[in-house]
């Protein structure tokens, strides 16, 4: 144990310093959001999937994996579509716009008001997001090495605040590529080899469980539909995924390389899910299947190597997690603040304190909420019911208005909220009701108010 604790700490350590590194680089305010507009294809490719694949994705796929067998891949796969779309279809004009954050789109095709609306939306998704990877990164740290779990909340979270406070997006970028080729490593070429080989291999795998547990509709016909609408629709909108698309230094690299990104997320989620089946096999009788993923990163693994896996992890926790928080201080310093300043912009300086008080909520937050899975569906139910109907009219529906889109954001907002709160988190309800009440009322309002005159064409 003491071996992987020093593999831990050796990890954490050069997250620091890559966001030391980071900070060297972000010199404007421009390097500090957006990474100066200037990554490449490798670096793009690497910080996307590294910005999808975080704590729900990892810790959440696994125990699917152990409940549902290989059909828990649909959560990756689901937000791996939604990357390849969202590059093919959508980085082109994205790029062309020279912005900052999704909701300036509404403002371009709306007007302000639906600008300030829609960062609200934003900023309870994005801070949802670091929350639920900073609550997988406490999790781990947890089960792994016996700390309380407020320890472990604000020891794993307290480097993702760091890092990315000091130098925004460069330091994201670098410590995302890192993270990518750890978690790359340690699951795929360790963990999951290391799993199979306790069960005897593939043949043992099939042998040992139900034939069920290999079907890819095991999950459920409903539960699949309910992901392709929440992640992949999350995914073409969220602050944090476009904020990469931002980073590409033009519309060949965020095609092509994040295309690539989006095969690693359906490749990640199939071994993510075979990991799963695995520790129901070698663990069948688990209290928690939350608990999955460190517990048999605990049992399978010997010391080093279980410090590497647990490093792979946390790469994938901190990628998101970091990812997360920096857009919810961008919409702050952004969307909001300007408003509340007179129209005064944010500066580097503002960005960075900004990034630091949201790191603080972040990690008080995760203090008290408690399912990984629970609050990123809390995440896209509110960003997706919201925010998608009024954001899909600003691009392609020239009818679209002002008016429709505050109240298609509004009703499908607290829709989203009413049927998680009536039906509980896990139901499909909320996203089916918000987006159906958004959708309708979005149509109407267009329709009965008055055409927009000289709209931005954003297609």
């Amino acid at each position: 144990m003491a071996l992987d604790i020093f593999v831990v700490l050796i990890y954490a350590a050069g997250m620091l310093a890559l966001g030391w590194f980071g900070m060297r680089r972000a010199k404007t305010h421009e390097d500090y959001l957006v990474a100066g507009r200037n990554l490449g294809p490798s670096l793009y490719m690497g910080t996307m999937a590294a910005t999808v694949l975080g704590g729900a994705s990892t810790v959440g796929t696994v125990r699917l994996g152990y409940v549902h067998g290989i059909s828990g891949f649909w959560l990756c796969a689901a937000l791996g579509l939604g990357i390849i779309a969202l590059n093919l279809f959508l980085a082109k004009p994205l790029l062309r716009l020279k912005i900052f954050t999704v909701t300036q789109v509404l403002e371009k095709r709306y007007n302000p008001m639906a600008r300030q609306a829609s960062a609200v939306i934003m900023l309870a998704y994005a801070l949802m997001i670091a929350v639920t990877s900073t609550l997988a990164i406490g999790t781990v740290l947890q089960v792994l090495f016996d700390l309380p779990f407020w320890g472990a909340v604000l020891l794993g979270g307290g480097v993702v605040v760091v890092y990315s406070t000091i130098g925004g997006m460069w330091s994201l970028t670098l410590t995302d590529i890192v993270q990518f080729v750890i978690k790359t490593v340690g699951l795929m070429f360790v963990l999951l080899p290391i799993c199979l080989y306790k069960v005897g291999g593939w043949d043992q795998l099939v042998a040992k469980l139900p034939a069920s547990n290999f079907s890819l509709t095991t999950i459920g016909w409903d539960t699949i539909i309910t992901y392709f609408l929440i992640y992949f629709f999350g995914i073409l909108i969220g602050q944090d995924i476009w904020q990469r698309v931002f980073t590409a230094r033009d519309e060949k690299v965020a095609k092509y390389a994040g295309t690539t990104a989006g095969v690693y997320c359906v490749i990640y989620g199939l071994v993510c899910a075979v990991i799963g089946m695995a520790a129901h096999i070698l663990l069948p009788d688990l209290d928690n299947a939350n608990n999955a993923f460190a517990a048999i990163v605990k049992s399978a693994l010997p010391d080093g190597i279980r410090g590497l896996v647990i490093a792979a992890a946390l790469a994938a926790m901190m990628s998101t997690a970091s990812a997360g928080l920096l857009a919810a201080s961008t919409v702050l310093t952004e969307d909001l603040l300007p408003k509340l300043r007179g129209g005064k912009q944010s500066s580097l300086g503002i960005n960075r304190l900004f990034t630091l008080l949201t790191g603080i909520a972040v990690l008080g937050i995760a203090l008290v909420v408690t399912d990984v899975i629970s609050a990123l569906t809390l995440a896209y139910n509110l960003l997706v019911g919201g925010m998608l109907i009024p954001l899909i009219g600003a691009i392609y529906w020239k009818r679209a208005t002002t008016a429709a889109a505050i109240t298609s954001m509004s009703l499908g907002f607290v829709t989203a909220l009413a049927f998680m709160i009536k039906d509980g988190m896990d139901a499909n309800t909320p996203i089916y009701y918000s987006l159906a009440i958004g959708l309708v009322s979005f149509v109407l309002v267009s329709l009965m108010s008055r055409r927009p005159v000289g709209a931005v064409n954003l297609a």
